[in-house]
C-alpha cells in the first residue's frame, strides 16, 4: 500500500485511527463522515495514497473504476441507489477538499438541490 505518513485517510486505512467502516474491497474503503451532510454520508477512498481526483485519473490502472464500484455498491447497501444519490469528489482547496487523500462522497436519503453550493 502506497500511503502518506501524516494523510488522515491513509492513517483510518492503516487502522491507525477508528472510523465506522461500512465497505471494504481489496482496494477500496468506504465510511461514514464525521460531519454528515445527509442521512447517508460515506467517504469512499482507494486504500492507496493519491492527493485528488486527477492523480486517481491519471494512475490509469482501473483504481477510479474500483472506486466508482464501490461507491454504488456503499449506495444499494445504504438503501439509497433506487431513489437516487449524489457522488461528490472535491478536488484542490477552492473546491472544498480539506484532506489531500481523494474521496468520493456518497450522499442521499433526503432530496439533494442543485447547485450545490
Amino acid at each position: 500500500m502506497v500511503s502518506e505518513a501524516d494523510c488522515l485517510f491513509c492513517k483510518i486505512v492503516a487502522g491507525e485511527i477508528p472510523a465506522k467502516i461500512v465497505h471494504e474491497t481489496d482496494r477500496t474503503l468506504a465510511f461514514r463522515d464525521v460531519n454528515p451532510q445527509a442521512p447517508t454520508h460515506v467517504l469512499v477512498v482507494p486504500k492507496d495514497h493519491y492527493p485528488d481526483a486527477a492523480a486517481l485519473a491519471a494512475a490509469d490502472d482501473g483504481l477510479a473504476d474500483d472506486v466508482l464500484k464501490a461507491a454504488h455498491a456503499v449506495a444499494e447497501q445504504e438503501g439509497v441507489a433506487a431513489s437516487g444519490y449524489r457522488l461528490v469528489f472535491n478536488t484542490g482547496a477552492e473546491a472544498g477538499q480539506t484532506v489531500p487523500h481523494v474521496h468520493g462522497h456518497v450522499l442521499g436519503g433526503r432530496g439533494l438541490t442543485w447547485p450545490p453550493g
